[in-house]
This record gives structure tokens, C-alpha cells and sequence, in this order.
């Protein structure tokens, strides 16, 4: 489904903060905030609404490159169309 770590990096690259990611979930921020810190597991709901908020706002979240990280393809502030892979365990964006 989403890790809590593709979940950070998700938001990092929506530049969203954990109450941008809750309201676009329709879930409440604590389950947001225990999710990414490792303290409870979301359910099953929960997650995919967690993922489809994410891939709504153009996070691609898969193994397409590697099995830890995901491709962001969105239509950003700047309106160019960007491909990005981020790596969860470095916290890098490959472009």
C-alpha cells in the first residue's frame, strides 16, 4: 500500500504539511501524524485514502525504478510538467 516513509516523502515533494495531507485523506491529522511516526497502522480505508490523496496530487507512489521509492509526475507551481524519483532510504529526488 504507502509506508510512512513513501507517506513523508509523498508530502515533501506536495510540499504539503500533515494537515494538507489529512484534509485532502478526509481523515483526521492524528491519524496522519501516528501513521508517519510509526505508532499505529492506519486502516485498510485509511491507507488507500492516504495513496489516493497522494496519486490525486500527482505522486505516483510504485516500484517502477526500485522497490523503496516512487515517481512524482505533477503539474507544479511553475507548470512544468516534471518527472522525479525519490528514493525513501537516501531522501533524495533523482531526476
Amino acid at each position: 500500500m504507502i509506508t510512512p516513509a513513501q507517506c513523508r516523502a509523498a508530502r515533501a515533494l506536495l510540499d504539503w504539511s500533515q494537515q494538507d495531507l489529512a484534509k485532502a485523506a478526509h481523515l483526521g491529522l492524528s491519524t496522519i501524524r501516528d501513521f508517519e511516526k510509526g505508532r499505529r497502522v492506519p486502516t485498510h480505508n485509511n491507507l488507500r485514502g492516504i495513496r489516493l490523496a497522494v496519486e490525486e496530487a500527482g505522486v505516483e507512489i510504485g516500484a517502477e525504478r526500485s522497490s523503496v521509492g516512487f515517481i512524482a509526475s505533477f503539474d507544479a507551481r511553475q507548470r512544468l510538467k516534471q518527472q522525479r524519483f525519490f528514493d525513501v532510504v537516501s531522501g533524495r529526488a533523482v531526476c
